[in-house]
């Protein structure tokens, strides 16, 4: 029975696409799912195709053999379209979409010029949609499909100067849970990861901020930043086949924060 337990956590024989995985903590999640089992398409915009080959073969050196890119842009409908209908046809079914893909744009909401604020917002929380969108018409027809897309803290908290990105991420919150409520009839499972402070190279600047950085360290219960291999754990949860039961949940990954506010 532990061992048929354990095998539910198995990623064999799935497909994963990571959207926004060519660096950071996208490319961390891809690793981890492909270490898991899975045969993982990771993907960035056209322009750093160059760039993404790269990723794929440094991957492969490092051993993993089943990695694939596919570059797309997640605003861009037809773009994604043509993408999901290539990477079926080249690999198989899509089993597991990590909408991953996300930008940060800070500054006071007052002065944010309308530019900014719509390229937050159809990147974070539009790109998830339209993504989604194309995925799951394949998924719907199979009867079965893992949804996991990555939220925020602040998708339930505000901070100063964020206030575009907590908007989508707010969003995307909600959208997870609505994604959950009209397929959860099709045995899909849509849920969310919601990471609190990381160590990444986007945020090593603030890591070296040491006011901003002991500010963090006061707050969080587990007084430290997370290291990215720390999502994994609830990555391959909800991927896999040991969630099948659980929809349109956010798993806060932050150290307690959220529990001590």
């Amino acid at each position: 029975m532990i061992s048929n337990t354990i095998n539910k956590f198995s990623l064999s024989k799935k497909i994963a696409l990571i959207t926004g995985s060519s660096r950071g903590i996208g490319l961390i999640m891809a690793k981890g799912l492909a270490n898991a089992g899975a045969t993982v398409v990771v993907n960035c915009r056209r322009k750093n195709v160059e760039k993404l080959c790269q990723i794929v073969e440094q991957l492969k050196g490092q051993g993993i053999k089943n990695v694939y890119g596919y570059s797309f842009d997640i605003t861009k409908k037809d773009d994604i379209s043509e993408q999901v209908q290539m990477i079926e046809k080249d690999l198989g079914p899509i089993d597991i979409l990590v909408n991953n893909a996300g930008v940060q744009r800070r500054g006071p909401l007052e002065e944010m010029e309308e530019s900014t604020w719509r390229e937050v917002i159809d990147t974070n929380l539009t790109g998830a949609f339209l993504t989604s969108q194309q995925v799951v018409r394949g998924m719907i027809k199979r009867k079965y499909g893992k949804i996991v897309n990555i939220c925020s803290l602040m998708s339930e908290i505000g901070r100063d100067s964020i206030s575009a990105y907590s908007a989508s991420k707010g969003g995307l919150k909600m959208l997870t849970k609505n994604m959950a409520v009209e397929w959860a009839k099709y045995n899909i499972q849509v849920n969310g990861i919601g990471p609190g402070y990381f160590i990444t190279d986007m945020t090593r600047s603030l890591v070296e901020n040491k006011e901003f950085n002991q500010w963090i360290i006061n707050r969080t219960p587990a007084r430290r930043w997370g290291n990215p291999e720390e999502l994994l754990g609830a990555l391959i949860f909800l991927s896999s086949e040991a969630s099948d039961f659980i929809n349109g949940q956010i798993i806060y990954v932050d150290g307690g924060i959220l529990a001590g506010i």
